[in-house]
């Protein structure tokens, strides 16, 4: 799954086949999410990408953290889903100067991050391509760690089991000293 990620997000530059409408819903809900709440237009048009992204890291942090036992795998693959979304964002990002990229909504739908960094906002429109570069670098950072997981897996579950297999032999022989 992370070689995936790699090949489609940053080797070849595309959004990954049948996560990219996922992404696409996960994005729109956090627009709709702020139109539901009383927040400011920054906020709703930050949330979009926010969302796409925090989607599959929270799901990271719920594998890694939360489970009886810990499912690394899954969390190593939310985390790789989190870099290809961090791709996609620092795309649309790079693109708010031009406005080039086709939006959901047509000819009239506002450009997320044109608002955002446009003179209305935060007026740094000149630094839309360094702040996709720095996502684009953090997404493959996120990604190297992914998959830094993934290939250690082997070691890690030999490493638990055996961890297991001693801390049932030491309570057994707890049970046989103590006579419980």
């Amino acid at each position: 799954m992370c070689f995936l990620a790699f090949w489609f997000a940053f080797y070849r530059g595309i959004r990954v086949p049948l996560l990219s409408m996922a992404d696409l819903g996960f994005h729109e809900l956090g627009h709709l999410l702020c139109y539901m709440l009383p927040v400011n237009d920054t906020i709703t048009a930050a949330a979009g990408s926010a969302v796409q992204i925090g989607v599959p890291l929270g799901l990271a942090l719920y594998f890694f953290f939360f489970p009886r036992g810990q499912d690394l795998l899954a969390g190593a693959i939310m985390l790789a889903w989190a870099s290809t979304n961090m791709q996609d964002a620092s795309v649309y990002i790079a693109d708010a100067p031009t406005q080039a990229l086709p939006l959901l909504g047509g000819e009239n739908s506002v450009h997320d991050w044109a608002f955002l960094l446009g003179p209305e906002q935060f007026n740094m429109l000149n630094r839309a391509g360094n702040l996709a570069d720095a996502l684009r670098r953090f997404g493959i950072v996120t990604l190297s760690i992914a998959s830094t997981i993934c290939l250690s897996l082997p070691y890690l579950e030999k490493n638990t089991a055996e961890k297991i297999q001693e801390s049932r032999k030491k309570r057994e022989t707890e049970k046989l000293r103590f006579g419980n």
